[in-house]
């Protein structure tokens, strides 16, 4: 079993690795965010990348999502978790609670872009379910029980929800997000949709856990939404996504009971035969044997 980490704002390192050894990777999608972190937390392997790069270099925008996730695959990776820092679009979730997502509606303009698929290749997976339901339950469980034991209690945390993907980098206008919140709408964020689609292709189960940091700007009794307010947040949300990665990782079982790994069985349309050699040979790590 290997687990991989996606560090999203404020994450961009991982206390407590063991035996580290930093994997710099090529894929025929270019190249990552970053150098991969390999190592062993509580006797499991685990590879860590930081989404934006060490220093937050990467726009939400510029993310190269198909050379992460190729990479992960590369390394072996069947499950990530993806910390992902998001605005609330609901009253009840308030700046530091989590919010474990199981749906998305896509507000971006390069969906293109969230697919292996495609120089020759056509496939359509399901994405119905587009996170593990059995990675979710085991972040919710832990996630509570460090929120309990560090005197916490006050943080909340939501299993389930619908995280809208906008594109940034400017954050929503009042209209935008006085809609998402007609249409129900839990929080909002720029990163995490991609990562799903991705990972769902490649047979590896993702949850992202949403940390909240602020209210978006519908809730016009607050302050305007500023960086130095999200700033805040991030950094104590930071500290507490890291202490429920150590709780996680050892709990998480060696097997997979999801069906996650298969996703991608029945999904190629083309027939093989015409695929073209060069797109088949880069394809052989996401899709292998489908191919």
């Amino acid at each position: 079993m290997k687990i991989g980490v996606l560090g999203g704002s404020g994450v961009y390192d991982l206390e407590g690795l063991k035996s580290v050894v930093h994997r710099k990777m090529k894929t025929p999608f270019g190249s990552p965010s970053d150098a991969y972190v390999c190592g062993k937390l509580s006797g499991v392997d685990v590879c860590f990348l930081p989404r934006h790069g060490r220093g937050h270099r990467i726009m939400p925008s510029e993310l190269n999502h198909k050379a992460n996730i190729y990479g992960f695959k590369k390394l072996g990776v069947e499950r990530i978790v993806s910390i992902s820092a998001v605005g609330s679009l609901k009253e009840e979730l308030r700046p530091r609670d989590i919010v474990l997502p199981d749906q998305y509606f896509d507000r971006t303009k390069r969906s293109f872009e969230h697919t292996f698929f495609g120089n020759g290749i056509v496939g359509h997976v399901s994405f119905s379910e587009p996170t593990c339901p059995e990675l979710r339950g085991n972040i919710a469980e832990a996630a509570k029980r460090v929120i309990a034991r560090s005197g916490l209690g006050k943080i909340r945390v939501k299993n389930g929800g619908t995280y809208v993907n906008m594109e940034g980098p400017a954050f929503s206008t009042k209209a935008e997000s006085h809609t998402y919140r007609k249409l129900d709408f839990d929080v909002i964020g720029m990163t995490s949709l991609g990562e799903a689609k991705l990972c769902k292709e490649a047979g590896i189960c993702y949850q992202a856990m949403a940390m909240v940091t602020d209210y978006d700007c519908w809730r016009e009794m607050e302050e305007a939404v500023t960086v130095e307010m999200i700033i805040k947040n991030l950094m104590a949300n930071t500290k507490l996504a890291k202490e429920i990665l150590v709780e996680l990782i050892p709990r998480i079982a060696k097997g997979r009971g999801c069906c996650c790994a298969t996703a991608a069985e029945n999904s190629i349309i083309t027939n093989r035969k015409v695929i073209p050699a060069r797109v088949r040979r880069m394809l052989v790590p996401i899709f292998g044997k489908y191919l």
